[in-house]
């Protein structure tokens, strides 16, 4: 029996299914791979990305731990760094950004000022150049692990099949720009954050508007007849979004990177459109035709042209990467802090929890708002790698110094065995018990709008 739930596939008796899938997706992977002219579409669409998290887990084996791999861990410094510290941009870097639309050299001009490099922990990659953690806290799953998952795991989601049900302990509004265009570009202060669903936010502060993670499509995978389903829809389309100035990308799962989301944006906007993305993350973007492309490590920044008051910096996380069967970590993954002289905002992504969110809260906290990720997390013991907790949110949120957070990547996908409403229960709990006001760490309804913020520079 081969049974899928949200990005995470069961395996009964259907092996030699399996196997023929991880074969034919091998050979799409190898078409996909081959070399594409910047602009030009791979052939066969996303065909090549034939695999959810748990394929992925099945298909490389037991690899065991691998903390053995990894080399010490760069210890924090209890010095904490003003603003001031951050190497500014010099004219003429800024004068080749706005000069260049998609370049891997743009990211050299960014770099962490050398006197914090030692005070943070940079991205590492194993002896076969693939990325790896370099946390402490990551342990590779075991191949005996994975199949105890998927085999005697109960699931727990309990998705009711009822609309009005699913209406009413998730409702979706019509999000204010779709039903008042004017009210775009009219926030004078602070930062306005709506939910699209999932880890996709719309987020306007600064004077720019940029998503988080957006999917539109009805399921986070290769293609549109198999894979995780999403439970409740997208609160508007591509084609009803305002001028989007920028999106960061923070890893290439499906439900985080979604390839016809990518290509609709990319058609409404095209060049104007500025993608912040992770390092080896270029190739891919450019075979989808995007060109507005910047590619940045850990602790590298950029900005979008004619914004270079608002910095964008790609910052760590714990997780992982892998679309194809052949790809496994070959692009980074991480998070995002965006800088600008009245606000701060962080975006998490997807994240099993670790130190460096101490590290980004001495770098650049306090934040206005920290987008945090609450859900897919049951079983502990198969997720806490790489997914956290509502509490461990709440320990985030006090780490990279949030005023306020919004709980993301949950109500959408159900990527794992937790009730569907039970992470917006936890999180009230955890907040109870780190003594936060409700207001210090919400959930928004999917469409809904937030305005966070003072009206006061950052010092």
């Amino acid at each position: 029996m081969l049974r899928e739930r949200a990005g995470i596939t069961y395996l009964g008796i259907c092996r030699p299914l399996l196997a023929a899938c991880l074969t034919a997706a091998a050979k799409f992977g190898s078409l996909f791979d081959r070399n594409v002219k910047c602009g030009q579409s791979a052939p066969g669409g996303e065909l090549a990305e034939a695999k959810s998290h748990c394929l992925s887990r099945l298909h490389n084996g037991a690899e065991g731990s691998m903390d053995a791999q990894l080399k010490e861990q760069v210890p924090i410094s209890s010095s904490h760094y003003p603003k001031e510290a951050v190497k500014k941009r010099s004219g003429n870097a800024s004068r080749e950004a706005r000069g260049s639309s998609s370049s891997r050299t743009s990211r050299k001009s960014f770099r962490l000022d050398y006197r914090l490099e030692e005070d943070v922990t940079r991205s590492k990659r194993g002896k076969d150049g693939r990325f790896v953690n370099p946390w402490p806290t990551w342990s590779d799953l075991a191949f005996t692990n994975v199949l105890k998952f998927a085999v005697m795991e109960r699931d727990h989601t309990n998705i009711p099949s009822s609309k009005a049900e699913l209406d009413e302990g998730l409702p979706i509004l019509e999000p204010y720009f779709v039903k008042n265009p004017q009210l775009v570009g009219s926030l004078a202060n602070g930062i306005r954050v709506t939910w699209l669903g999932h880890a996709s936010l719309l987020v306007e502060m600064e004077g720019l508007t940029f998503l988080t993670d957006p999917i539109f499509s009805q399921r986070a995978s290769p293609v549109q007849f198999f894979g995780p389903k999403r439970f409740r829809n997208p609160p508007c389309t591509v084609a009803q979004l305002p001028k989007i100035d920028a999106v960061v990308i923070s890893h290439t799962h499906y439900d985080h990177l979604d390839y016809n989301t990518v290509l609709s944006l990319n058609e409404r906007f095209g060049g104007d459109l500025r993608w912040f993305v992770p390092l080896g993350l270029l190739d891919w973007m450019q075979k989808c035709g995007c060109e507005n492309i910047i590619e940045l490590d850990w602790w590298e920044e950029n900005c979008v042209p004619g914004h270079d008051e608002v910095t964008f910096v790609f910052t760590p996380v714990q997780h992982w990467s892998k679309r194809t069967v052949t790809d496994d970590n070959k692009v980074l993954w991480g998070s995002w802090c965006v800088l600008g002289p009245w606000n701060r905002f962080f975006f998490a992504g997807d994240t099993g929890y670790c130190v460096a969110f101490e590290q980004i809260g001495k770098r650049y906290g306090p934040f206005d708002l920290a987008a945090i990720p609450i859900g897919a997390y049951e079983p502990r013991w198969f997720m806490k790698y790489n997914h956290v907790n509502p509490e461990e949110a709440v320990r985030i949120h006090i780490d990279v110094q949030a005023k306020k957070s919004v709980g993301i990547h949950w109500g959408t996908f159900a990527l794992a065995n937790e009730y569907y409403l039970e992470p917006r229960r936890k999180l009230e709990e955890a907040r109870e018990r780190y003594g936060l006001k409700p207001e210090d760490f919400f959930v928004l309804k999917h469409g809904e709008s937030r305005n966070v913020g003072e009206n006061e520079a950052f010092q």
